[in-house]
């Protein structure tokens, strides 16, 4: 049985290059939004706003903490997204599988001028 799909917003979130790199970073520790952007050529503000599509997605809490906002990585629904597509992780490496099979096998003469 086919798990449930995951939220469309972490696939959305995830396809951004600066996003993934932002979780990347999370994924040690929790941050401010100030110490993210440290990290990148683009403001605050931008920053802000790629952090705002991650937490829409709930890949990223975030928590006030005197004037500063924290935010912390949120793996679950990247958890759930793995087990979605390993099901299709099964599919290809089957399909591979025989594939590979049909490649050790000895051409006939036949086909081998078709």
């Amino acid at each position: 049985m086919q798990p449930d799909f995951p939220n469309i917003e972490v696939f959305r979130a995830i396809s951004s290059p600066t996003r993934r790199a932002l979780l990347d970073k999370l994924s040690s520790r929790e941050q401010t939004v100030q110490r993210l952007a440290s990290s990148f050529q683009m403001s605050l503000p931008a920053i802000s706003q790629q952090l705002t599509v991650l937490r829409r997605a709930g890949l990223v809490t975030s928590q006030r903490a005197g004037r500063w906002r924290v935010y912390r990585l949120n793996a679950e629904p990247l958890r759930q997204a793995m087990v979605w597509l390993q099901a299709y992780e099964r599919f290809w490496v089957a399909r591979l599988h025989v594939l590979g099979q049909d490649l050790k096998r000895p051409e006939s003469e036949e086909s081998r001028w078709r």
